[in-house]
């Protein structure tokens, strides 16, 4: 008995609601704009995500960069002026970590990475690059940062030790000289500034956040030693140091090891090469895979909370709108309310009419806002390549705030339906 009830009040609500179609779609007008917004928005901020911690995992999970300074002491919100107090990093900094530390197992040294880089353009008979950043590392490099290689390999610590001019591309310089025309790079050599290197290997493309190409691919691998020999020189004039050079750490823990263990001994190690006492902070910066991604959650966190204000003010409105024309509609019914009052019906029952009428009026305008919103983020990444992600949970989420919307704003115009007095609504012309 309650099920057929329950099935002609539904049958009721969806005939009041196709019989005044303009008035219904101007209803639901808001809640499908907030619906529209709340799907295609974390479509496209549900993919970048995904993209960037793509892009932050080839950097290697369990890799520790030590750095002068870098985004931790930025978003800490320390002053620029201190950070540019501190002491350079050196190559006896990365030799006291391979040396006193029992839980690291790689070290390798990166110049030209953990500050202003050296950029230049790379040349291979008459082509040419546009300016690419050039760092020099160690042996160690493709294993602590695991970017695959698509030919060729590594330098080898020899080579590293004696200086060789060889030289390992990212993707897109090896695409501009060699890609386009089909050429085997290896073995060939390139000219990078006034010095000649032979191409010993490519590295394959790298994750880039959102698809978008920002220079992650743009770069050339050297060996440490050979990078002093080159553009050491220049800095030696100016600062009479070579440790004017931009210097980055990067660490790989031995199999076993905690990171936290390990980050605990390179702190160790370096407070005391650096003089520090019990009270003063760390005059470095320690990066890893997680303080990038705690940092990224801050700002994503954020966005997505914005998000959904402003998608709630657009919901509120489309509320408001549910409960004027539900209220209008209240009156313009009055005398089939008295009607049905008359007949036998009970206030629950009107109640239930006029909630199941706005809630499927607000949700009729969430299955809208889904479809527009999907169709938004699918053609942003047909268009533009940008990533997406739609989880099955926004969808309900979208739904479930459309139907609470329809319930919370239609309840007074139900309400106020189902308190009619039967005898004056039958009068009521």
């Amino acid at each position: 008995m309650r099920l057929t009830l329950f099935g002609e009040i539904v049958t009721m609500a969806l005939d009041t609601v196709r019989t005044n179609k303009m008035r219904s779609a101007l209803t639901v007008l808001g809640v499908v704009i907030g619906i529209t917004s709340i799907v295609g928005m974390t479509a496209m901020i549900r993919g970048f995500d995904q993209s960037l911690r793509d892009m932050i995992g080839a950097i290697g999970p369990n890799t520790i960069f030590v750095q002068r300074f870098g985004v931790t002491s930025f978003s800490s919100g320390a002053e620029i002026r201190d950070l540019l107090k501190r002491p350079n990093l050196t190559i006896s900094d990365a030799r006291a970590l391979e040396d006193q530390s029992d839980t690291i197992q790689l070290v390798d040294i990166q110049l030209g990475a953990g500050g202003p880089p050296t950029t230049r353009r790379v040349f291979y008979r008459d082509q040419k690059t546009r300016p690419v950043v050039v760092f020099g590392t160690t042996e160690n490099f493709a294993e602590g940062t695991k970017i695959p290689m698509v030919a060729g390999r590594f330098f080898n610590g020899t080579e590293v030790q004696y200086r060789k001019n060889v030289a390992v591309l990212g993707n897109a310089p090896f695409q501009l000289l060699f890609g386009t025309a089909g050429i085997d790079p290896l073995g060939k050599s390139i000219r990078v500034g006034s010095e000649r290197f032979e191409v010993v290997g490519v590295f394959d493309k790298r994750p880039a956040a959102g698809g978008f190409n920002l220079g992650q691919d743009d770069f050339v691998v050297i060996p440490y030693t050979a990078y002093q020999r080159i553009f050491g020189l220049n800095a030696v004039r100016v600062a009479r140091n070579a440790t004017f050079l931009p210097i980055q750490i990067a660490l790989v823990p031995r199999e076993g090891v905690r990171q936290e263990d390990a980050i605990a001994d390179v702190e160790r190690v370096m407070r005391i090469r650096h003089g520090l006492r019990l009270d003063e902070p760390n005059d470095f910066d320690i990066l890893t895979q997680d303080a990038f991604l705690k940092l990224w959650d801050q700002i994503s966190q954020g966005t997505f909370f914005a998000l959904i204000v402003i998608s709630s003010i657009a919901l509120m409105v489309g509320g408001i709108g549910v409960m004027a024309i539900m209220s209008i509609s209240v009156t313009e019914r009055t005398r089939e309310i008295g009607v049905r009052k008359a007949l036998g019906a009970r206030r629950s029952e009107i109640l239930f009419q006029f909630l199941m009428e706005a809630a499927f009026l607000t949700s009729l305008g969430g299955i809208i806002g889904i479809v527009l919103g999907s169709s938004l983020g699918w053609l942003v990444h047909v268009v533009s390549g940008f990533p997406i992600s739609l989880p099955w949970w926004s969808f309900a989420i979208g739904l479930g705030f459309s139907a609470s919307v329809g319930l919370f704003f239609g309840i007074w115009p139900a309400m106020k339906a189902s308190r009619l007095d039967p005898i004056e609504a039958l009068r009521y012309e």
